[in-house]
Order: C-alpha cells, then structure tokens, then sequence
C-alpha cells in the first residue's frame, strides 16, 4: 500500500466508519455494494483499496445521512497519483462493476505533474477534494460539460459558484503526455479526455457522486463523511 504516513489515521477512519461491517444502502428500490469487502478484485482496477475504502464509506455515509438520494454510480480520483497515470474510476454500484479506468487532469494552482494543493476559494486555480454530487449536464465554454456540486462543507462547497465542472480537454491525452510529460492543467475541474468525455458525462449525470482523494490529514479528520459521520448521528 501507498501512504505509509496516514495508514494508522486511514485505518481507524475506516474503523469509525463502519467499513469493516457488511453495509448495504437501498436507493431507488436497489441494493447498492457499499463495502469494498462485497467487490472482488478484478472488478475493481487498479486502484488503491484503501483509497476505495474510503470512497464507498463516503457515499455510504452521504446516502444514510440523506444527502444524496438515487446514487446509482460513484467516481473515485485519486489525486495522490502523477498525471500520468490513470487516476479516475467510475464504478456502478448497482452492478458491482467498473466502468471506467481513465486519466484525469487536476487544477493549474494544485501542482504540475503531481497535485498537492487544494482548495475551496474562487480564483484558486486548485483542485478540491471530497465528495461532490453530480447534477444536470450543459454545453459551455469547454464544450459538452456536467455540473458538480461539493458536499463536503469548507472542501469543496463552493464548487457549483466556482465552475468546477467535469468536461474534455484536448489537454488531456497520450499525446500530452508525450510531449511535456505530465497533462495539461484546467482551473481547477477534473477534466477528461475529450473523446471519452460525453460518454462519462452521461453515464453519471444526475444519479452519481464524485469522490476526489488526496491524503491531506485536515480533509481526513474533518470531513462530515469519513471519521465523523457515525459520530454525529
């Protein structure tokens, strides 16, 4: 496992938030597989289980506090991955399944090639964390886009007013790679490869929650979703 430095805190937020007992949500007359426990490896690519852990017990925890109802996907970006690497997946939890394994850029305030700022302000430039809800799509600026709305108060709930929406870029590829070594930045919205970006949108408009990791041990320990969650209810 990465994070040698928050495993202790990972492990008893996980602890705290009851991911270790077989959970099960219904939504919309569905079982939805709330523990990562519930999904066997090969459905789940190749991201951190820790990561995942925590993921799923947010959207637990959103879902049983009735935040968010009708969650039929989650979107897990992993922002302490490099650019370069395929950091953002989307599973559906309806049918155990993973759907997407894609690369994902991060805002120009956060960092070049790795991401290690992050921020809720306006004109940060910076990527936010936590767990957002995922709303109406609409063509913009950059095209086909999906509006996102943070849930995670003083993380990223100022993220609808900001603009921090998931669309393509041409920034995002291979190619970008090639040539700089790292994507292209956007201001702060998880931006996708725009050949993939349509279809991403409308598989998880409307009915999804985006959960955005990095192990930042202020986010970890305030969050209303992670350690806290079982403890405020």
């Amino acid at each position: 496992m990465r994070l040698p430095a928050h495993t202790g805190l990972i492990g008893s937020l996980l602890l705290l938030s009851g991911i270790a007992a077989q959970v099960r949500v219904t939504a919309s007359s569905s079982m939805l597989s709330m523990t990562a426990g519930a999904w066997a490896a090969e459905d789940v690519g190749d991201i951190d289980r820790e990561v995942f852990h925590l993921a799923l017990s947010a959207a637990s925890c959103a879902v049983r506090s009735g935040d968010v109802t009708d969650v039929q996907t989650l979107t897990v970006i992993d922002y302490s991955l490099p650019s370069t690497k395929k950091r953002l997946w989307i599973f559906d939890l309806r049918e155990r399944s993973l759907l997407y394994e894609e690369l994902v850029a991060h805002g120009s305030g956060s960092g070049a090639d790795l991401a290690t700022a992050f921020s809720n302000d306006p004109d940060s430039h910076q990527s936010s964390l936590g767990l957002f809800r995922t709303d109406t799509s609409y063509v913009g600026k950059n095209g086909y886009s999906l509006r996102l709305h943070g849930l995670d108060e003083g993380f990223n709930d100022m993220a609808y007013e900001r603009a921090i929406v998931m669309h393509g870029a041409a920034y995002v590829s291979d190619d970008a790679i090639r040539q700089q070594g790292r994507l292209g930045r956007s201001w702060g919205c998880p931006a996708l490869r725009a050949g993939i970006a349509r279809d991403v949108i409308d598989t998880v408009k409307g009915h999804g929650l985006v959960f955005a990791y990095y192990p930042d041990a202020n986010w970890l320990k305030s969050s209303k979703y992670l350690g806290g969650c079982l403890a405020s209810r």
